[in-house]
């Protein structure tokens, strides 16, 4: 009689033992000896207010020790080519998988740059044009605005075996406008505005930005090229003078003794100020470029950046660029409706990436957009569309704040998208502040308690409902809503806007109230910010249409828009907001010496480190390594320096301080300074009292860029401020000190227009403009026009629907 076996379940394979992300010690910028242990194959959420912590251990220190590692497995050689990371500072981390990490930074503000470029999807339409395009007009480099027509013939010398000369022509036809080199825009350069004519070289004749005549390189360049005579007022000059200053081509030039190159003024602003985006041009070189360049579009191309041979090619009666200028969502369809079945592979791939960006709410946009025209949270979701169709398993996704810029009719798909990620086995990881998807988390890790050095420590480590009762900051404020304000103010005036066309908008006309606090809202791509930075501001600072208007442009408009904060390891909130100009002047005139020896930048750096304070050492392909100076311990400054006082202080010191204690320094007694004080109040307004003066501004989260950008707008004389999505990167905490500090700008006169999505502001607003009632060629109208509890009671577009559902109403 056969014998039965117990049928025990079998000892687990020790493969099935690493089901945690252990982290253990974790220290990296305010962090205090973190320790957390996350499941895999779930959705963690990171909350607490900004500042907390948050992005520290989730990117600084998992992501980074992910990818670190990642990098170590390549030759020496391949990471020569690669970004060096150092080891965060961390005790243990264990269970690590390969981390993606789709973040908030803004997409390359290169003008060469679209949204086709970004995702391939313009690589796949220019090889399908080369292959289904009639005429054939050759590869699919005849299709790539960025890449030039070249013909070349001439002799080479071939050395093999012995020396010989060969002929040889060579010939590469590209998609690049000769006219407009594929920027799609033609400049027009206002000459009055690059020098004055009455003047000579030698008096200063030129007027741009950093060409002064003391000692300037491009200035002696002209002067003593020996083509001009510096002494000669430029409105005197012969047809060949005049040829030679504003266009001559590069040429070689000897001056004292130094090979120079000589060019023309025109060819030298466009290759310096003209080829770059505008966006990433220091301010006041922005504002010479606004003053002296108009761009048009290209009168060859239209715009369109191609050459003549690239748009003749057809598939349909379409070209390549009718193609890019297409709403994704009909690109899509157009795609669909090709049945090649020699392409049919080429076809499936493009229909999958074009099917992603509308499934991500992305359909409103064309391939040809301008990618540095992108909000954040489009940027971000740009990124996401490579990682939705992906078969890998077991990664870990990093999401810094998927919803940012999203309304809230669009933050339920991308819910939809996280836990699709979540389900194919992969573990995602999203710092974020909004309720909704803190309620989908299986896992939530709480940081705080305060923010800066209040911070970094984990308050709470569970599931949801756990943290709803666990007492914390995010905890209590989880299920806040904010009420319907039942009055509001009464508006002084109206601002009118008529017959708006820019981007999407159909001829829109709208009244904006002033004096009281204005909420434009509508989903993504409805033409909130099209209204708001293409007419509105542009309108007010024009002088407007009515008689309020033209109140409101002379009273100024303060714009607070996305771009993000530029700066580097040396920039920190003193020098950013301007606090370090008064502060300087303060100490030199304390100690009768000059404000250069109080900025680590100029005078008082120390000369060991200059003025850095750690001295970086490359290591090659490894991480560098940087370590304190040993001459000024970290405080870079020069030691004579710091025996110079204020209020007994000296100015490491001051640096070191948080701008809560500043304001109080700067208040009252010795130090007492009402122009650093008033920096100081305005940063502390925002909710910045926490942060260090000193702090380098690369080590600030996202949110207190946001809100130190928005203190330092706060300084401009303006009757209208224009703020948009002012919550990004907010707390549920925050967002209620925000609210107050817009109530006090509108209750000290100013009108306050607010592009926002979040439903808190929405309530507390005075007027609300909703855009709609979809995205791209579906949006760009005004769909309704009222009071918030007007807006709740109507409920007939998505955003009543969504506030009323907030409310409870």
């Amino acid at each position: 009689m056969a014998t039965r076996k117990d049928r025990q379940s079998p000892a687990p394979h020790a493969a099935d033992s690493h089901d945690l992300i252990r982290v253990h010690g974790a220290r990296e910028n305010n962090l205090k000896d973190v320790s957390v242990e996350l499941p895999k194959r779930r959705l963690t959420v990171f909350t607490g207010v900004s500042g907390s912590g948050k992005s520290s251990l989730v990117f600084s220190t998992i992501a980074a020790e992910s990818q670190r590692l990642i990098n170590e497995t390549y030759s020496a050689f391949v990471q020569g080519f690669m970004p060096s990371l150092g080891r965060p500072e961390v005790d243990v981390l264990e269970g690590l998988t390969t981390a993606i990490i789709v973040d908030q930074q803004r997409m390359g503000a290169d003008a060469r740059s679209t949204v086709g470029t970004a995702t391939d999807a313009n690589a796949m339409l220019r090889i399908l044009f080369s292959r289904l395009g009639q005429p054939h007009i050759g590869s699919p480099n005849a299709f790539a605005f960025n890449v030039p027509s070249v013909r070349a013939s001439g002799a080479i010398t071939v050395e093999r075996g012995g020396s010989r000369t060969v002929k040889q022509t060579f010939n590469r036809t590209g998609g690049m406008c000769p006219r407009c080199e594929g920027l799609g825009k033609v400049s027009d350069i206002d000459l009055t505005q690059l020098f004055d004519d009455s003047k000579s070289l030698a008096e200063g004749a030129i007027t741009v930005p950093g060409y002064s005549v003391d000692g300037h390189w491009t200035v002696r360049i002209f002067t003593e090229s020996g083509f001009l005579d510096p002494d000669k007022p430029i409105r005197r000059y012969t047809k060949t003078e005049m040829r030679d200053f504003l266009h001559r081509e590069p040429t070689k030039v000897k001056v004292n003794g130094i090979n120079l190159t000589y060019e023309g003024l025109i060819p030298k602003i466009q290759r310096s100020f003209l080829s770059k985006d505008r966006e990433a041009l220091q301010p006041h070189i922005r504002a010479f470029v606004d003053r002296a360049v108009t761009f048009t579009d290209c009168p060859e191309c239209g715009g369109t950046r191609l050459a003549e041979a690239a748009r003749s090619s057809r598939i349909g009666g379409v070209n390549i660029a009718d193609a890019c200028a297409m709403q994704i969502t009909d690109l899509a369809e157009w795609i669909r409706g090709l049945q090649q079945p020699s392409v049919a592979p080429l076809l499936t791939a493009l229909g999958q990436t074009l099917d992603s960006f509308v499934e991500i709410g992305l359909g409103y946009l064309s391939l040809d957009r301008p990618s540095g025209t992108l909000s954040g949270g489009e940027a971000q979701r740009v990124k996401m569309i490579r990682h939705l169709g992906s078969s890998l398993t077991d990664v870990t996704y990093v999401f810094d704040e998927p919803t940012t810029g999203l309304h809230p009719h669009d933050i339920s798909r991308m819910n939809g998208l996280l836990l699709r990620l979540r389900e194919k086995g992969n573990t995602v990881l999203v710092v974020e502040h909004k309720p909704e998807v803190i309620g989908i988390a299986d896992h939530v890790v709480d940081l705080g308690p305060g923010a800066g050095a209040a911070g970094g420590s984990v308050c709470y480590e569970g599931g949801v409902e756990g943290l709803r009762a666990s007492g914390t900051v995010t905890g209590r404020h989880l299920d806040d809503r904010a009420a319907v304000k039942e009055t509001v103010r009464t508006p002084t005036g109206v601002l009118e806007i008529r017959g708006a066309t820019t981007n999407n908008l159909r001829d829109v006309d709208v009244d904006v109230p002033l004096g009281v606090l204005v909420v434009v809202t509508g989903v993504a791509g409805s033409g909130k910010s099209s209204l708001v930075h293409g007419s509105l501001v542009a309108d007010a600072a024009a002088g407007g249409t009515g008689s309020a208007a033209a109140g409101a442009g002379a009273a100024g408009v303060v714009s607070v828009d996305q771009s993000p904060i530029r700066g580097s390891r040396r920039s920190n909130p003193a020098t950013y907001s301007g606090l370090l100009d008064p502060i300087r002047k303060a100490f030199a005139k304390a100690n009768g010496v000059k404000p250069a020896l109080f900025s680590a930048n100029s005078e008082g750096a120390c000369p060991t480190c200059n003025g850095a304070g750690v001295i970086f050492t490359d290591l090659a392909m490894m991480a560098g390594v940087a370590s304190t100076c040993e001459d000024c311990e970290g405080k870079r400054f020069e030691a004579s320096v710091l025996d110079y006082h204020l209020g007994g202080r000296d100015i490491s010191e001051v640096l070191a301080m948080s701008v809560a204690e500043a304001e109080e320094f700067f208040g009252a007694g010795e130090a007492r300074t009402p122009a650093a004080h008033a920096v100081l109040r305005r940063l502390a307004d925002v909710g910045l009292g926490y942060l260090t003066l000193g702090q380098p501004l690369t080590t600030l989260s996202g949110g207190e860029r946001q809100r130190l950008k928005l203190a330092t707008h706060m300084a401009e004389k303006g009757g209208v401020y224009v703020l948009d999505e002012p919550t990004a990167g907010l707390h549920l905490a925050d967002v209620e000190q925000l609210l107050g500090l817009l109530d006090r700008l509108v209750d000290s006169g100013k009108s306050v227009i607010v592009v926002e999505h979040h439903q808190a502001v929405m309530a507390h607003a005075d007027w609300i403009i909703d855009l709609g009632p979809g995205a791209g060629h579906d949006g760009g109208r005004v769909v309704f026009e009222g009071t918030p509890a007007e807006l709740v009671a109507d409920r007939s577009t998505l955003t009543g629907h969504h506030l009323a559902a907030y409310v409870g109403a």
